[in-house]
């Protein structure tokens, strides 16, 4: 139970191995549902049909023999829209709430009649009884058709995607480290309109936010907000050094720690490195947006660079990456091609400097390369 009136109807899925085909989630993933009993009933979103009987069976319970009124469609992405087909099923008198592309999008996915549905524009207003919901266009946060509806009465933001995370609900861990991982691969290229959404809720009285993955959030609003902030404005959030490497035969590798040690006794205050062909894709993403400041460390391949780096790089563009200071280091036996690449890539991003000098590694890591390690790190510490 939410509020009095409110009622946790989502589930947990511990049996998906990749969220959206793609992300690691050890800890399984929450697709959140609520319940509004009023004088009217409004169900917020379904979930995943992956747990499509669970839901069902939640719902029935919360109602207690009432019949719902209004099914709110916040966001037609499966994993929460993939239950109203079974919703207007088992409750055919139950009226569909979304806005002008909801519906059409409805009908890639379902054939369903949407002729008793209720088309609401921004402002528009659900009366429920002594619950009221105000309804906030929130296009591309992730998908066009995002709206975001808040109750009045409760002071509840029904947030769709914003201000979710990886994870179910009965596993006890960090809500930042998740939710950053989440925003910047599933929301991060956005940052625009997730900054558009801040500016229409900063009016709003908002005592508890009920998004569709993760925890309800009530005592860390303020932290929460302040974290969205810095998210979605591409600003640095941690103070410290992300370095990023590739590496065939362990040389780069071995460039790549030499350099942290290096950053480390110059009193860097952190850090973080990742292999990326080894570790999860989205976290090295995540914490490429973190910090301030990035080393990326591959060696030339078929003329260019090693691909796990370029499918990195690829990523951070396609995320919006931007405002970040880099630095480069390569490798080459006979033909380095591995910086001019990156540099090549970077300079499709917003905002990247990359420092001088660009340090270069022919096979093996030597003595002779250290001192250009050292200025490399000192260029990118000033």
């Amino acid at each position: 139970m939410i509020t009095e009136d409110i009622r946790y109807i989502g589930v947990n899925d511990h049996d998906i191995d990749l969220f959206e085909g793609q992300h690691q989630v050890p800890n399984g993933i929450s697709y959140n549902s609520y319940v509004i009993m009023d004088e009217k009933i409004a169900i917020m979103d379904t979930v995943d049909k992956r747990k499509q009987t669970e839901f069902l069976g939640n719902l029935e319970t919360a109602l207690a023999g009432r019949t719902p009124d209004y099914l709110v469609i916040s966001h037609m992405e499966p994993d929460h829209a993939s239950s109203i087909q079974a919703v207007v099923e088992r409750y055919p008198e139950i009226t569909l709430v979304g806005n002008a592309k909801t519906f059409p999008m409805l009908k890639l996915y379902f054939d369903l009649d949407t002729s008793r549905a209720l088309t609401v524009k921004e402002g528009d207003t659900l009366k429920l009884g002594r619950h009221e919901l105000t309804f906030i266009m929130a296009p591309m946060v992730h998908w066009p058709e995002v709206m975001v509806s808040y109750d009045s009465f409760d002071k509840v933001l029904f947030s769709a995607d914003g201000f979710g995370k990886f994870g179910a609900l009965d596993v006890d861990e960090d809500w930042d480290c998740e939710a950053r991982r989440y925003y910047f691969n599933i929301v991060g290229k956005y940052g625009m309109q997730v900054q558009a959404l801040l500016k229409k809720s900063a009016g709003l009285e908002i005592q508890i936010i009920c998004p569709l993955h993760g925890p309800v959030l009530k005592e860390t609003i303020g932290h929460v907000l302040e974290k969205y902030q810095i998210w979605s404005s591409y600003g640095v959030e941690s103070e410290g050094v992300f370095i990023a490497y590739a590496s065939l035969h362990g040389n780069t590798e071995d460039a790549a720690k030499k350099c942290k040690e290096i950053l480390e006794k110059k009193g860097c205050p952190k850090v973080a490195i990742a292999d990326l062909a080894r570790g999860d894709m989205a976290e090295a993403l995540e914490d490429a947006f973190r910090y301030g400041k990035i080393v990326l460390a591959a060696p030339s391949y078929d003329a260019g660079v090693m691909p796990v780096m370029a499918d990195f790089l690829h990523h951070l563009q396609s995320k919006n990456y931007q405002k970040r200071t880099v630095a480069l280091i390569e490798n080459g036996s006979w033909a380095p091609s591995a910086a001019r690449t990156m540099k090549g890539m970077l300079d499709a991003m917003k905002e990247i400097t990359v420092v001088e000098p660009v340090v270069t590694v022919r096979g093996a890591l030597k003595e002779s390369d250290i001192p250009s390690l050292e200025q490399m790190a000192e260029a990118l510490l000033a």
